[in-house]
């Protein structure tokens, strides 16, 4: 049976303030004719839009001579509008494409993107294609692609040769975006995130002592002139008796690797300690072997209750790790991507991305809802923080204090606690005794983590700055305000009482839904506050479901998460796909408004 024909839509231009890596010129698609184009809406902040960048890598490589990816830029954080911190992202993480500027989402709203990351893809007669949003999409793209380039090339619409891609000048400086810092008895030892390698510094936190990895992006073990690393992040020393134990006496959060790393300090021997390498996807049984489980942007790491507690951002949970039994597991979170407390494992979480350890207490900077949180006796709290979508510059009483995207937290000897207040460029500092937030030092450029010296000096990673700082005598008693903000990212108006919710989803060219292992879909559902939705919350295999929205509540999130499963069709050794994401929609509840929520997980256009 023949398909029906789709109308063609044409791809709505590319508006915004400027473009990065085109060496100064904006482009049009008028322009880019004749390429398949493929938009990547992303924000730096978005761990998912992070792992999509390295899933375009390939592509980008693969059909150099007719593919353009373009990044549009459309920002949820206030300091994500700022064009240096925005061209400062796309010089850390590699980006190696054309870059569109979209601060007051304009492009983002002309495609009607709802969530972070969404793909568009434009045929080179300027029409539009197909989206999807979420991850897992890059086998699927690679076959829309292959069927693009047959088509087009069959009538002569397709272009061959080199992209507008114009790659920024080279910079100098010893270190280059470094992540995270554990103090040594002399010096620290720093994970050099952009140069893929760990750094060890004298005690003036400068000199350059030696480095383990060659600099180059990759995941080989072995000697420090020889391992390689993707962009590491956190760093935790084991106890001695551990070390000596295993082999081992620092463990390495290799973020894009997906993977733990050990690494032997007298010699700079590198091992793999924990992860497939393949990212998480599924929240089916994972393995408790550690190098069979499949991790996600491990962020941090810290020794905690006699294990290794990682702060799984990529998946919004934290897992343990116990480098003795060699097993891991998760440990809190359930795969939302929101702020709600309790007993563990069953909270929310939004990319957790520092950890610090106090007694009894593990302490957690949980980026997307720019929150503090604390876990003991295995229950989970916040101290700071209100949501994903309220953050600020606000000192004063818990309840009403904001940051603004934090990466790291350090545990101080009085109790009180140190906050990398990253995209604010502050250290903020949270006493439990009192409950109240004050800002110690401010002007900083992102600060990721914050640590304490062994003669007791409080030192900064200030990654945008490529370098340690050390904090003045006397910051801690320092106060500086700041100013309440809140996400500017349009709501959408929905109905009060029923509404349907649709996940669109159609199998890439040449695959079909797997249902070799059950149900190939899942759909859960929560609101916050929780009062907005009075039925239709839950877990279910459908991809379309009923919902109850409250008159009374005008305003909240809808957190949805989907994922579909395909297989290649009519393959006698048929591989599997997994395309999953996480939605948060801010919505606004009004009279007359839609009755029908679509979200495209993957969809034709017209």
């Amino acid at each position: 049976m023949t398909e029906p024909r789709r109308a063609r839509v044409r791809a709505p231009e590319l508006t915004g303030r400027g473009w990065l890596n085109t060496g100064g010129h904006r482009l049009t698609l008028a322009e880019l004719r004749g390429k398949i184009v493929v938009l990547d809406f992303w924000t730096f902040c978005c761990i998912n839009c992070l792992h999509v960048l390295d899933e375009l890598r390939p592509l980008e490589e693969k059909y150099a001579d007719v593919l353009v990816v373009i990044g549009v830029h459309s920002p949820k954080f206030e300091h994500e509008k700022d064009p240096e911190a925005l061209a400062a992202a796309v010089q850390r993480y590699g980006v190696a494409h054309p870059v569109l500027d979209d601060p007051e989402l304009t492009t983002w709203q002309q495609y009607a993107a709802k969530a972070w990351p969404t793909l568009a893809v434009v045929d080179p007669a300027g029409h539009l294609v197909a989206s999807m949003a979420g991850e897992g999409h890059a086998e699927g793209l690679a076959r829309l692609v292959d069927e693009l380039i047959a088509t087009h090339e069959a009538t002569g619409a397709l272009h061959r040769g080199d992209g507008p891609y114009v790659p920024p000048a080279e910079v100098s400086t010893a270190l280059r975006f470094p992540g995270k810092a554990v103090p040594l008895d002399r010096g620290f030892l720093v994970s050099d995130t952009a140069r893929h390698s760990i750094v060890q510094l004298a005690e003036d936190g400068e000199t350059i002592v030696r480095r383990i990895g060659t600099g180059a992006r990759g995941r080989q073990d072995g000697p420090p002139d020889v391992a390689t690393f993707s962009e590491p992040q956190g760093l935790c020393l084991v106890p001695p008796h551990v070390a000596e134990v295993v082999g081992y006496d620092l463990v390495v959060a290799d973020t894009v690797n997906h993977l733990l790393r050990g690494v032997r300090l007298d010699s700079g021997e590198v091992r793999t300690v924990a992860g497939s390498g393949r990212p998480w996807r599924s929240a089916g049984d994972q393995p408790h072997d550690a190098r069979a489980a499949d991790l996600s942007s491990p962020w941090d790491v810290a020794w905690y209750a006699d294990l290794v507690i990682v702060a799984m951002a990529g998946i919004h949970q934290l897992w343990w790790f116990d480098p003795v039994r060699r097993t891991a597991g998760g440990y809190a979170g359930t795969n939302v991507e929101a702020l709600r407390d309790g007993p563990l494992p069953d909270v929310w979480l939004a990319q957790p991305s520092g950890l610090a350890v106090d007694g009894e207490r593990l302490w957690l900077a949980d980026s997307e809802t720019s929150s503090l949180r604390w876990i003991e006796d295995g229950v989970l709290h916040t101290a700071v923080g209100q949501g994903l979508f309220d953050f600020g510059h606000v000192d004063g009483p818990a309840g009403q204090a904001l940051f603004q995207h934090p990466l790291g937290v350090s545990a101080l000897p009085d109790g009180s606690v140190l906050v990398a207040d990253t995209y604010n460029g502050a250290i903020r500092r949270y006493d439990p005794a009192t409950r109240m937030v004050s800002t110690v030092a401010s002007g900083l450029a992102e600060p990721s983590d914050v640590v304490l010296a062994a003669d007791g000096a409080v030192v900064v990673v200030e990654s945008a700055a490529h370098r340690l700082t050390q904090l003045a005598p006397g910051a801690l008693d320092a106060s500086v305000a700041g100013a309440r903000r809140r996400s500017e990212r349009p709501p959408t108006e929905l109905a009060p009482g029923e509404i349907t919710l649709d996940v669109i989803f159609t199998p890439a060219p040449g695959q079909k839904l797997d249902e070799s292992l059950g149900p190939p879909s899942r759909l859960v559902v929560s609101a916050s506050p929780p009062e907005l939705l009075q039925d239709g919350a839950g877990e279910s295999t459908s991809l379309s479901r009923t919902l109850v929205l409250s008159a009374s509540v005008p305003t909240g999130v809808l957190q949805v998460v989907a994922q579909a499963a395909t297989c290649d069709a009519d393959a006698e050794h048929a591989a599997c796909h997994l395309t999953r994401q996480d939605w948060g929609v801010p919505v606004r509840v009004v009279d007359g408004g839609p009755t029908r929520l679509p979200l495209v997980l993957r969809g034709l256009a017209g």
